[in-house]
């Protein structure tokens, strides 16, 4: 996870926002799925998508 997410999500628990907190964590899954996709080869992918 990415520091300055990890910094928000940190601020976001401290201070209590809800709305913070449910926003950032959709921001992760995004990012992580993105950056999974993207690393892995064609032939899998096409393969997950099916």
């Amino acid at each position: 996870m990415p520091q300055w997410l990890c910094n928000q999500l940190s601020r976001a628990f401290y201070k209590k926002d809800l709305r913070q907190i449910r926003l950032l964590n959709d921001c992760w899954f995004f990012y992580r799925n993105k950056t999974v996709q993207s690393s892995q080869p064609a032939k899998d992918r096409q393969a997950h998508e099916s």
